[in-house]
């Protein structure tokens, strides 16, 4: 069964089991699903089932509605997505065990690796800085860059600059004397 699993600090592992076809979610007790956060609206979202879809709707929230980063008026949600509602992050699930070499089906629903590292699930927050710079593999697109052909292209526009004011220089000199 497809559910919401909440990723928050007091409330992690707590599930939101998606069956009914709309799900309200928000701070108030009146919503199917309630989370106790300032940062969460009243009535700050609902969750829809449209056949095989699961759609999130924003309800004019103050904070905002994002899947992955990105803030959204009305998204579909796909398994692992990651939807955060004001300061709270939910990991959608689709109760199925994902297929492939390598996933991250062995690894605990709270846990997530980094360089060999274990954090909690959500990454790293802003501001934490307990944790060392992750190490990046030399063919990594994010590995440091080397330096060496800039300065080659540095030295060669200096040598090309001083050339030309060289010649202008011997050109104006030749023109001055008769």
């Amino acid at each position: 069964m497809a559910k919401l699993v909440v990723l928050g600090e007091g409330q992690n592992g707590r599930t939101l089991d998606l069956k009914d076809e709309r799900t309200t979610v928000g701070r108030l007790d009146d919503n199917a699903f309630q989370i106790p956060e300032q940062s969460i609206s009243s009535h700050h979202c609902e969750i829809l089932l449209k056949g095989t879809e699961v759609v999130v709707k924003d309800l004019g929230s103050t904070n905002g509605t994002f899947i992955n980063g990105e803030q959204i008026t009305e998204k579909a949600l796909k398994p692992g997505q990651v939807l955060r509602l004001g300061k709270v992050e939910l990991r959608f699930e689709d109760g199925q065990t994902p297929s492939g070499s390598g996933s991250s089906a062995s690894q605990p629903a709270s846990q997530t690796t980094i360089s060999g590292r274990s954090l909690p699930h959500g990454g790293v927050k802003l501001g934490d800085t307990s944790g060392a710079a992750p190490v990046f593999a030399k063919n990594s697109p994010f590995a440091k860059k080397s330096n060496k052909t800039a300065i080659i292209f540095i030295t060669i526009g200096v040598i090309l600059f001083a050339a030309i004011v060289v010649a202008l220089i011997l050109a104006f000199s030749q023109f001055k004397s008769p």
